[in-house]
């Protein structure tokens, strides 16, 4: 599947990863204060964590498909 029909998936990836890392971020940064939801987890704010972990690998995931894109000659 080449050409112009073909849907590159790291767009709809990417932008999903981006979407749910902002929220799953804001969460950890609006609940930080909160030391006792984070006694599981050794004290660490794993929400915020995972958050920034999302949202870069929603980057990257944009960024290739943004260079896969170029018109190939």
């Amino acid at each position: 599947m080449s050409g112009e029909a073909s849907l590159d998936l790291r767009l709809p990836i990417g932008g999903l990863f981006v979407v749910l890392g902002v929220m799953l971020g804001g969460f950890g940064l609006a609940t930080g204060g909160n030391t006792e939801m984070y006694v599981r987890s050794g004290g660490l704010n794993i929400n915020l964590i995972w958050g920034v972990v999302m949202l870069l690998t929603g980057i990257v995931f944009l960024l290739l498909a943004k260079r896969g894109a170029a018109p190939k000659r």
